[in-house]
């Protein structure tokens, strides 16, 4: 036997199983990220940031500065014209309470349901890897997808304010600066704090997939349930609640904006997204597992 082949078959073989898991996740990505409907949710984030920028471009033209809290917006918003690098934390503060979750709800919402409705969720299932893996590869997928919806608005938001306005040191929200390259890196793990703050929603939605065969009806219910609870947790009635609403602390990420960084609400809100995507992680795996595929 040559050395190459001594190689070769002393080299450690991935089980069939592994391999399998891994041929399916790149494949669901795939599918996932070229599908036309994700492309054009993508789309749609990735104009938020232009949106927001072009407006705040015009509303200053005449060269004034707002000041803080000028407009009546948002802190951020008024730091855009001294600092376009705050346009990607006002661009994820206006599209996480609404346009985040609804493209990770339609995505989640159609992952298992879709496939059966399309007829292909039995051919899956016929792969040796069995349905829990299969509900696994899944669910990875929607958390990629959670990742890769919020660069995108982030890297969006990162070049429409670096071409519109100047860039430099940023003035923290305790009103200490820091370094622009400081900025950008607090700016980066914002982006994956805020793809973290959907993992729980994204298992809520994968758990609302397993119980319908429609794409269509899984996507309309998981909006619906993001609609209401978000209509929830706004009401003062209900403040007693508000802590266990998966979208309460979703906006806990400005805190990495302090110097030094404030903790407890992200610890919270990470907690939070924890203990739903173990609920609804679990709930999916027990309706998957026993569900009678026909189609």
């Amino acid at each position: 036997m040559s050395q190459a082949e001594s190689v070769v078959a002393a080299a450690p073989r991935v089980p069939r199983r592994a391999r399998w898991t891994l041929g399916i996740l790149r494949s669901e990505l795939t599918t996932t990220l070229r599908r036309g409907r994700t492309l054009a949710l993508l789309g749609v984030l990735a104009a938020v940031p232009v949106l927001v920028g072009i407006a705040v471009r015009i509303e200053t033209g005449d060269g004034s500065t707002a000041g803080p809290g000028g407009g009546g917006g948002p802190a951020f918003l008024a730091q855009i014209t001294d600092n376009g690098l705050f346009l990607v934390f006002a661009a994820l503060s206006a599209t996480l309470p609404v346009f985040l979750p609804m493209a990770v709800g339609v995505v989640a919402g159609d992952s298992v349901a879709g496939e059966a409705s399309g007829g292909t969720l039995r051919y899956l299932l016929v792969a040796p890897a069995g349905r829990t893996r299969l509900l696994l590869v899944k669910y990875a997928s929607v958390l990629v997808f959670c990742l890769v919806a919020t660069l995108v608005v982030a890297v969006s938001a990162l070049a429409v304010g670096a071409l519109l306005f100047p860039v430099g040191e940023v003035t923290t929200i305790s009103g200490t600066r820091i370094g622009f390259g400081e900025g950008l890196l607090r700016a980066g793990l914002i982006a994956v704090v805020v793809a973290a703050s959907l993992t729980g929603f994204a298992a809520l939605g994968l758990f609302v997939s397993t119980l319908t065969d429609s794409g269509i009806a899984a996507m309309a219910a998981t909006v619906g349930v993001l609609i209401t609870v978000q209509i929830l947790d706004t009401m003062p009635q209900l403040e007693a609640i508000h802590p266990y609403l998966f979208p309460h602390y979703w906006l806990s990420f400005t805190d990495l904006l302090r110097e030094p960084v404030y903790r407890d609400e992200m610890v919270k809100n990470l907690g939070l997204q924890a203990v739903y995507a173990a609920v609804f992680g679990s709930a999916a795996w027990a309706r998957f597992t026993a569900k009678d595929i026909t189609v």
